[in-house]
């Protein structure tokens, strides 16, 4: 059994330890918080009170840099929430102070969403060819740089950053905390960017403020490859001379209808390709508890010595980093070149 922590007590502290409940070998020792208060897991007031296999800091952005090197200085592995660091001169202070331990991943999980998993799936198997721009209009700054990175198959090097704002009325019917019921349009921000990585490749970002939960925009992503593209849940390929195919993905969920099994994801296919199988049937998970459960699993193995690392802080902080570079361009009205990270 792998052990882990949470330091923290929000509601994606609370996801951690609630899914973690459902998992085979892993266990929730139970949460770190400052402040004495009654949580459905034990509590502790500091790191030295329990000696987990990991950590998962679930912690404000300004307070995340601090709980990660107070973890690191105890030799524990650390899953950190996103971002690692709010700016770029933390981003650099905490890879200078953690970054050459290696025991520090990042809890990026877009692309373990059963929807991009199956996507990316599809691109690793080259169905659309060899993928040269990515856009994505669903998610914010560093989740989406991660799509974009994931998609292209990039690593950390070099981009420059152009991007620009616009505001317009927008009726906003829902937010984290629940329907709002109010019909009246509010100015919304949109930010538009493009992402150069040189070599042809090329991501464009799309961001309209709480598209997360606005079911008034849709999520869009495109992957455009040599051979074909991918558009949401659907692909355009050259499948051999004069033959142009069109395929859906498809997701097979149980509890439609007649099908009496309880409702959950299944699988997602492409033709008789099985782009992405539930690892958690029965559980009856939504997407972002897949995701989250999935990269608990990779980290415990991660930290058991049987799996790779699921996300290194290298990759957490670059993303953050271009996604500070969207925002300062859009702030300035000009180009932003990133090109020597410290973490390269």
């Amino acid at each position: 059994m792998t052990s882990f922590v949470v330091v923290g007590s929000g509601w994606r502290a609370e996801m951690f330890w609630r899914l973690a409940g459902g998992l085979p070998g892993v266990e929730c020792l139970g949460a770190v918080v400052r402040t004495p208060r009654e949580l459905p897991v034990p509590t502790f007031a500091s790191l030295d009170e329990v000696r987990p296999d990991f950590v998962v800091t679930a912690v404000p952005w300004d307070t995340n840099p601090r709980v990660i090197t107070e973890a690191v200085e105890r030799g524990l592995p650390v899953l950190a929430e996103t971002p690692p660091a709010p700016g770029r001169d933390g981003l650099a202070e905490l890879w200078e102070r953690t970054g050459g331990s290696g025991l520090v991943q990042v809890a990026e999980q877009y692309l373990l969403v059963p929807a991009h998993a199956a996507r990316l799936a599809a691109v690793r198997d080259g169905v659309i060819g060899t993928p040269t721009q990515v856009q994505v209009s669903s998610t914010h700054m560093y989740h989406a740089v991660s799509l974009i990175r994931g998609f292209l198959g990039l690593g950390r090097g070099p981009v420059t950053v152009r991007a620009s704002r616009t505001t317009a009325p927008l009726v906003d019917p829902l937010t984290r905390d629940g329907w709002t019921d109010d019909p009246e349009p509010k100015p919304a921000t949109t930010t538009i960017a493009t992402l150069d990585f040189g070599d042809g490749l090329s991501g464009l970002y799309d961001f309209t403020d709480n598209q997360w939960h606005n079911q008034l925009r849709f999520r869009r992503i495109v992957v455009r490859g040599t051979h074909g593209e991918l558009r949401d849940d659907e692909v355009v390929r050259l499948a051999g001379p004069r033959t142009i195919v069109r395929t859906p993905l498809v997701r097979r969920q149980t509890g439609y209808d007649l099908d009496l099994d309880d409702f959950d994801t299944d699988t997602i296919t492409l033709g008789d390709r099985v782009l992405f199988r539930n690892p958690f049937p029965g559980r009856r998970l939504n997407d972002e508890e897949i995701a989250i459960s999935t990269l608990l699993q990779h980290t415990a193995a991660w930290v058991r010595g049987e799996g790779p690392p699921p996300y290194p802080l290298a990759d957490g902080a670059h993303d953050h980093l271009v996604a500070l570079a969207i925002e300062e361009s859009a702030d300035t009205d000009r180009p932003v070149t990133i090109s020597s990270p410290p973490w390269r």
